[in-house]
């Protein structure tokens, strides 16, 4: 005859108790304070980029999916919680300002104004689609915000903007975990490859910017001798 622990029959049963870290705090919050703890935990996401989004959206659809809350409740508490995070940093980029912004960037070794002028003349063009694309790219979800506070972007189109991009980035991986319930990790897995795809990008374009900065400087020092 076979002897079963309950304890452990219980928690291999339930999935919930075997995660751990990010993942078990937003777990426990929105078991706490339900569907609001989901939009608390993104808008937390947006002021703090190492919290993931991509493993706390698919949480919170495997939290709707165990009937803590619906699904609708879940997507429309992390659109909430994205677009007040995204919120507050607008907030910041508007506090600091162009001039100020110029002149912290000016500090900055191997960067020109002509350098600011080209970035501040590429987002007035393209702004509006950085703003509702940029929510549905890891790191650059909460970055995206301030130069849009910078440059003063209409308040009611970065809502607008914000609410449009975050909602379909929310619903692909709310109703990802929803429907994979206690395989909500898959999710994690394929946007981890999608986040180091973007990873390795930025980084290769830092260091051709670097090379091509320091190459023009040497360039501009021999000129001069």
């Amino acid at each position: 005859m076979t002897n079963t622990n309950p304890a452990a029959a219980a928690q291999t049963a339930d999935p919930a108790s075997n995660l751990g870290g990010i993942a078990q705090w937003a777990v426990d919050l929105m078991e706490v304070i339900g569907a609001p703890g989901a939009g608390l935990a993104i808008a937390l996401e947006n002021l703090f980029p190492p919290l993931p989004s991509e493993i706390i959206l698919p949480l919170a659809g495997f939290t709707a999916s165990r009937g803590n809350f619906s699904l609708f409740e879940a997507v429309l508490w992390t659109t909430l919680g994205s677009v007040i995070g995204a919120l507050v940093l607008y907030g910041v980029g508007a506090a600091l300002g162009r001039h100020r912004m110029r002149v912290l960037v000016g500090k900055v070794p191997l960067i020109d104004i002509e350098d600011i002028d080209r970035v501040e003349a590429w987002f007035e063009r393209h702004g509006y689609k950085a703003v509702f694309f940029g929510r549905m790219i890891p790191l650059f979800r909460s970055l995206i915000s301030v130069p849009a506070g910078i440059e003063r972007m209409p308040v009611w189109r970065f809502v607008l903007l914000t609410t449009a991009g975050s909602l379909i980035w929310n619903v692909i991986f709310v109703l990802a975990g929803f429907y994979l319930g206690e395989n909500w990790h898959i999710v994690e897995q394929y946007s981890g490859v999608f986040k180091n795809i973007v990873i390795v990008v930025v980084v290769l374009f830092v260091v051709y910017w670097l090379a091509s900065k320091t190459l023009k400087y040497r360039r501009n020092r021999a000129g001069r001798n």
